[in-house]
């Protein structure tokens, strides 16, 4: 293959951007390898003006980063939408996660409770402020690192209750996913991809984020717990 695209993104989308990338290197004369990371380090990444071609990452992040000059003016492209689901040991009684109330109970009740750094853990954080049971829990509450996924947490019986981006819930061994968080207290995070300041392929960049964001790829995304964007 004639060039290489390289792609950092959380690891939100991971499995989604694998199986894409390999779809596209079939139909293009292009190399695509993708870094997925915890968010927060792929910020670190690009803002530090490491060669990156393309980035993906959380809406929010990504006008940031091109309000900062970090990424090309105009050329953030929205890939897919993910929902926070709410998981648990395998084989473990599940608990009722029908509406607000009854997802606030099952925090309260569990031994530990797990969440991620990224969206879906400062949702989590604002729910327990607004329930007003932050400092109830706090002893109780467990944070994953950096790119570890929550679901590792509750397998190794760290954690009892979890709660992530469903896409980083999907197929992960010894957990069940009961269930998304009600609508009423769901938060949607929409994932983009942009082309990189740094990129020395800017044209090739914008074909592979057209092709993501393509009706082409809505059925590998809901494979993955997301949604077309």
């Amino acid at each position: 293959m004639s060039d290489e695209l390289t792609v950092i993104s959380s690891m939100a989308t991971r499995q989604m951007l694998a199986e894409l990338a390999g779809a596209y290197q079939k139909r293009a004369a292009c190399r695509v390898t993708i870094t997925s990371i915890g968010g927060l380090e792929a910020v670190r990444r690009v803002r530090a003006g490491e060669p990156i071609d393309i980035v993906v990452l959380a809406a929010h992040v990504m006008e940031e980063l091109e309000a900062s000059g970090h990424l090309v003016p105009l050329s953030r492209a929205a890939l897919a939408r993910s929902s926070i689901a709410v998981a648990i040991r395998s084989g473990e009684e599940r608990p009722r996660i029908g509406d607000a109330e009854a997802v606030k109970q099952a925090v309260l009740k569990a031994r530990k409770v797990s969440y991620s750094t990224g969206p879906s853990g400062d949702r989590l954080k604002q729910l327990f402020a607004h329930w007003g049971i932050t400092d109830a829990i706090s002893a109780r509450l467990v944070q994953a690192p950096p790119g570890v996924p929550v679901g590792s947490l509750l397998a190794n019986r760290e954690a009892d209750l979890g709660f992530q981006q469903l896409s980083e819930l999907v197929d992960l061994p010894g957990i069940d996913i009961i269930g998304l968080l009600p609508p009423e207290i769901q938060s949607e995070t929409v994932f983009s991809a942009a082309i990189a300041s740094r990129s020395s392929k800017p044209d090739q960049a914008r074909a592979l984020i057209e092709f993501l964001a393509s009706p082409d790829t809505a059925a590998t995304k809901r494979r993955h717990g997301l949604e077309p964007a």
